[in-house]
């Protein structure tokens, strides 16, 4: 990584070799990983999966680069307007989304099937990071001054709730809570809200549908149902088991190659891995999200003005909790939900965000050291 500082005057040239490169080899190994894991999921053939996600990842590839050398406060400029835009296509889902898999959480624009609310993982960090930069330490302070930011958190999550997708809606609070939390505001607030959290929980089970109960009860006993709702997590267990250290060889695996494991090309993608590859093989892929997720934290840190810091970090948070939620699905540390192995899952919209999110993670960090008032101007 280069700590030079650049400044509002460099050229293409001098913009293409300041940025991170470091971190972009690790983003195009990832994905190549993702593509081999996906070719092997399909028995050794490009069709139906890593072919298409070759494709996507290139374009998806191309778009960061973009975005990575896009000036800072573009973003800073417009980020309500980019949530606003996802907001409108939330519910416009709710009206006329396209239906797959039991949920309504697609648009199908014809050239392009996106759901929106992958999408509202980066416009809502966006847009909480500039209103946080907008205000002074004393304006934080005010509980007043967190309606605005509570409602825009509130407002998605709902409507990502009734379609229904907890999960996603579980990453949109959390991440936002990453942002309010280094944006200032006191952690004392945060155990009233878990506290109060808490109390609700009775009245929110009765509001779970049938599959999200079912999902938390085979959570504690999965033995419970293992050709029903348990089945899922345990196939997960027995694949991941028999890959030992060094994995039974690429294409090799039984329970994925045989079609026992369910989802292998999605949600269990990373057990794919680990049959095929080992623990060795998990550990190398985890080593590099490690690095990756480091990466966004150190550029968090070395950023100089508040709203790259607060955008960094809650999008670095958000890549976190892909990797933590997706992988703690799969070995059975939290319940099965529906959150795909970044850069690795078979998906459009899934790497779409998460390479836009990089390509900005690319542009804060290529902009670190300038300094912008809470106005949008450079100081």
């Amino acid at each position: 990584m280069s700590f030079l500082a650049p400044s509002d005057n460099l050229s293409f040239g001098e913009k293409l070799r300041l940025l991170n490169w470091g971190m972009i080899a690790i983003i195009v190994l990832i994905g190549l990983i993702g593509i081999a894991l996906l070719y092997s999921a399909g028995g050794k053939s490009w069709s139906p999966w890593a072919g298409p996600q070759l494709t996507r990842f290139a374009i998806g590839l191309t778009l960061m680069m973009i975005i990575a050398l896009t000036d800072i406060r573009f973003w800073l400029q417009y980020a309500y307007a980019l949530y606003g835009g996802m907001l409108f296509l939330l519910i416009v889902v709710e009206i006329a989304g396209q239906v797959g898999m039991g949920a309504q959480r697609w648009i199908n624009f014809g050239f392009i099937v996106i759901q929106p609310s992958e999408l509202m993982k980066i416009t809502l960090v966006l847009a909480l990071a500039k209103y946080f930069h907008s205000l002074s330490f004393e304006d934080i302070g005010q509980p007043i001054k967190l309606l605005f930011p509570a409602a825009m958190v509130a407002v998605p999550v709902c409507l990502v709730l009734f379609q229904p997708n907890l999960g996603t809606a579980l990453l949109l609070i959390l991440a936002s809570a990453s942002v309010f939390f280094v944006g200032g505001v006191r952690w004392w607030k945060f155990v009233v809200l878990l506290i109060l959290a808490a109390a609700i929980l009775p009245v929110a089970w009765n509001y779970l549908h049938d599959y999200q109960k079912a999902r938390l009860m085979i959570f504690m006993n999965p033995g419970a149902d293992p050709l029903g709702a348990g089945y899922n997590i345990m196939q997960s267990k027995i694949a991941m088991g028999s890959g030992g250290l060094f994995g039974r060889g690429f294409g090799q695996g039984t329970q994925s190659q045989l079609q026992f494991l369910p989802e292998k090309h999605t949600d269990f993608i990373f057990v794919v891995l680990a049959e095929e590859l080992g623990m060795f093989g998990a550990w190398f892929l985890l080593g590099l999200y490690f690095l990756l997720i480091a990466y966004g934290f150190i550029i968090a840190l070395t950023c100089r003005n508040q709203f790259g810091r607060l955008a960094a970090f809650g999008l670095t948070f958000t890549f976190f909790l892909y990797v933590f939620v997706n992988v703690a699905m799969v070995t059975g540390l939290i319940p099965v939900v529906g959150i795909p192995l970044p850069l690795v899952s078979y998906g459009g919209t899934a790497m779409l965000t998460l390479l836009i999110g990089c390509g900005i993670l690319l542009s804060i960090s290529l902009h670190r050291d300038m300094r912008i008032s809470r106005t949008g101007l450079n100081e």
